[in-house]
């Protein structure tokens, strides 16, 4: 097969690469560098199967310029980050929903399956123990820049939803929760790396609000088959499915598990969310999902712990500055 990853130069779409290219699949890779980077794709194009082009989901003769013999779409792109959405919030808007019509369009026209990746984010503030795919959005007003992400990827899974429903287009959603993994950067908020990167530095690791909010997190290795099945499973297709871990943890007890998994002299510190982020910002108390349905669908089974998660970012930052 050729397939198409929009958003694969980053962290996760370059380990969906990856993974294809190891089962014997060309890949086309469009992706505007904007937090991708051309490092994560190093060294897997030496078969010649790997075709990277620079530019954006929103300019549809860039995605056009793909398609020539695609057989399957897996949509990243995206503008991803707490810091991104706070910094760049009209941009980020317009990236995620007129970039996700876009390539779904592409998808209409050439009759190809696509795979959409959305978010946790789009559950809000329900605080619900075992998120299942039918469980109700509670999000915050719509004038508070940190829903707008979540706005925006329920309207990318609606677009999903009705491009199959009136179009006929073969689609999957996938909403993932806290996917962790080396290549993954700090830079734009996500936690883990963030902490690892502190603590490697002998800085103090800075936990926002109280340290009491509840996450689950799944390694990328765990979740990229996944996507690759659910895609191919054509019973699969026309609905959505949760792709996360179950085992929990505080934000401040998993600052502890990095310090003690670097043997890091770090400290913890307590940043209120208002110096953080700004004012009015809201955070979720808990977010635990239910991954039953594609555990019956596709047998998805996180095989990788916690620890295991810590201990391969810290491995991958302690090589990147080794």
């Amino acid at each position: 097969m050729r397939c198409l990853i929009t958003g694969g130069a980053g962290f996760i779409g370059s380990h969906l690469a990856e993974h294809l290219l190891r089962l014997g699949h060309e890949v086309v890779v469009l992706d505007d560098m904007s937090t991708g980077r051309e490092e994560n794709l190093a060294g897997l194009g030496d078969g010649g199967r790997l075709t990277l082009v620079r530019g954006s989901v929103c300019d549809a003769e860039a995605v056009e310029r793909c398609m020539a013999g695609v057989d399957a779409i897996y949509h990243l792109a995206a503008a991803v980050g707490v810091f991104t959405i706070l910094g760049k919030t009209l941009e980020s808007l317009r990236t995620n929903l007129d970039g996700t019509e876009t390539v779904l369009e592409a998808a209409r026209r050439h009759g190809v399956p696509i795979l959409v990746a959305s978010t946790s984010e789009v559950y809000g503030k329900n605080t619900a123990d075992g998120l299942t795919e039918d469980a109700d959005r509670i999000v915050g007003s719509p004038l508070l820049n940190r829903w707008s992400y979540a706005e925006a990827k329920a309207l990318d899974e609606t677009l999903a939803h009705l491009y199959g429903v009136e179009y006929g287009v073969r689609t999957v959603i996938v909403r993932l929760f806290n996917t962790v993994g080396p290549r993954q950067s700090g830079r734009y908020g996500m936690v883990v790396p963030r902490f690892v990167a502190q603590a490697l530095a002998g800085e103090p690791l800075t936990v926002f609000g109280d340290g009491q909010q509840v996450r689950c997190f799944c390694h990328v290795l765990d979740v990229v088959p996944a996507l690759v099945a659910l895609l191919e499973d054509e019973s699969a297709h026309g609905t959505v499915y949760n792709l996360g871990n179950t085992e929990q943890t505080s934000i401040g007890m998993l600052a502890q598990r990095v310090i003690a998994a670097t043997g890091s002299s770090s400290t913890v510190e307590k940043v209120p969310y208002e110096q953080a982020y700004g004012p009015g910002f809201e955070d979720m108390e808990r977010r635990v999902p239910d991954c039953g349905k594609a555990l019956r669908q596709v047998g998805f089974r996180p095989r990788r712990s916690l620890d295991d998660i810590i201990a391969s970012v810290v491995a991958d930052q302690r090589g990147a500055t080794g």
